[in-house]
């Protein structure tokens, strides 16, 4: 099936329109990493403010662009919803560029858009209808590894090479123990997959030639996991990478939610408490986003409708080794989050209730929409999509 978009948008309310032209000038011309972080930098956007306006006709007032800056304005930008053509929920996503992006989820169904998202391309495996899709790694507009979660062997892995013409499952789980939840790519060979704890220990799935093999690692390097402890397979970001090595994995349902990280492609493993609520099977961390080797984001909290949700994200600036709880948490349950190409500290939440943005590396957030997403992927071309229930899909868009 082929799914025609829409152009419905909802805009990120609330944020003013101190960036509306900087934005729209720097996306608009394809422009991207120092120009981009300008446009969203304090720095120069009181100019940027000043001329936006003007050329709007009303001059703006310095103290009133100032509080608008430090409110974080991102004006010209919002989320364009696009028509999927399913009711299935997306947990899975990865964006690979402002054209090209995959989507993975409920009843085995995985979707593909090489237009923005006016047009999604059914491409999910033959058979797969019973399976839960929670993740999928791509590699291009043609070739992806996607996990289908759950008990025993309703854990599997199936690549394609073709845009999903056709697909091979590479793992079945045989480990009635083992639920795997997430996966994670250090380049287009190297891989791991994280299971929740078999025999006391989380259990790490590594390949090393793209998906097509999988081998399980030991588990000497790995610490004991706490009573209750399980990765929740919400985003799809319950295990991340950064760089050729380093990679982390977001913990809950404990008395402490953990942050695990290794730097030597999942063999070691070093655990520190996360500063976000636990203590129950349904709090926890739930996403990480790592913008290099040692900035990361998570974000979490209580994933049970009508539950509050305070101090449900965190900071680090040493690849983990420590977390600091937000100054202005993200106010609910968020699942996921992703950091904005080509800057230093903005960044995305999302969740059922809402979007986030912060504009000092995690430290502040604020709620700019109220629609519901449950994982949220940019790529270099400042392509950002999210996703989530009832087949929504929607892309970071400039607003008219």
């Amino acid at each position: 099936m082929r799914a025609k978009g829409n152009k419905r948008r909802t805009g990120l309310a609330g944020l003013g329109t101190a960036r509306t032209g900087a934005l729209r000038r720097v996306v608009s011309a394809g422009l991207c990493g120092a120009a981009l972080a300008a446009a969203l930098g304090a720095g120069q956007a009181q100019a940027q403010v000043q001329q936006a306006r003007g050329e709007q006709g009303a001059r703006a007032q310095g103290p009133q662009a100032q509080r608008e800056l430090a409110a974080g304005g991102l004006g010209g930008i919002g989320w364009s919803l696009k028509d999927s053509g399913t009711d299935a929920r997306f947990r899975g996503l990865d964006a690979v560029s402002r054209s090209t992006a995959w989507v993975a989820g409920s009843g085995g169904t995985v979707l593909l858009t090489r237009d923005g998202g006016r047009d999604w391309r059914d491409v999910s495996p033959p058979g797969a209808g019973e399976l839960e899709f929670r993740d999928i790694e791509a590699f291009g507009a043609r070739g992806a590894v996607v996990l289908a979660i759950g008990p025993g062997e309703e854990s599997r892995v199936f690549r394609t090479d073709d845009a999903g013409a056709s697909w091979t499952e590479t793992f079945r789980n045989d480990t009635p123990e083992a639920f795997f939840n997430c996966l994670t790519f250090f380049d287009r060979r190297h891989g791991l997959a994280v299971s929740d704890p078999v025999n006391g220990k989380f259990r790490i799935l590594s390949t090393d030639d793209g998906g097509r093999h999988w081998d399980v690692l030991p588990d000497d390097g790995m610490p004991p996991a706490q009573k209750g402890e399980a990765n929740f397979a919400a985003s799809g970001q319950c295990l991340v990478s950064s760089g050729s090595r380093d990679v982390w994995m977001a913990t809950g349902g404990a008395g402490t939610a953990r942050v695990l990280h290794s730097d030597d492609r999942g063999r070691n493993w070093t655990a520190t408490d996360a500063p976000v609520p636990a203590g129950a099977p349904e709090r926890g961390v739930f996403g990480l986003a790592f913008r290099d080797t040692r900035h990361g984001l998570a974000v979490g909290g209580d994933f049970r409708p009508g539950e509050q949700s305070p101090h449900a994200s965190a900071v680090t600036r040493d690849a983990g080794r420590n977390w600091a709880e937000s100054t202005r948490p993200v106010p609910e349950y968020r699942s996921g989050a992703a950091w904005l190409p080509h800057t230093r500290n903005a960044a995305l939440a999302v969740g059922p209730t809402g979007t986030d943005v912060t504009l000092d590396g995690g430290r502040n957030w604020r709620t700019v929409d109220a629609g519901s997403y449950d994982t949220v992927d940019c790529a270099p071309d400042f392509g950002c999509w999210a996703s989530g229930e009832k087949g929504r899909i929607a892309r970071l868009q400039l607003k008219p």
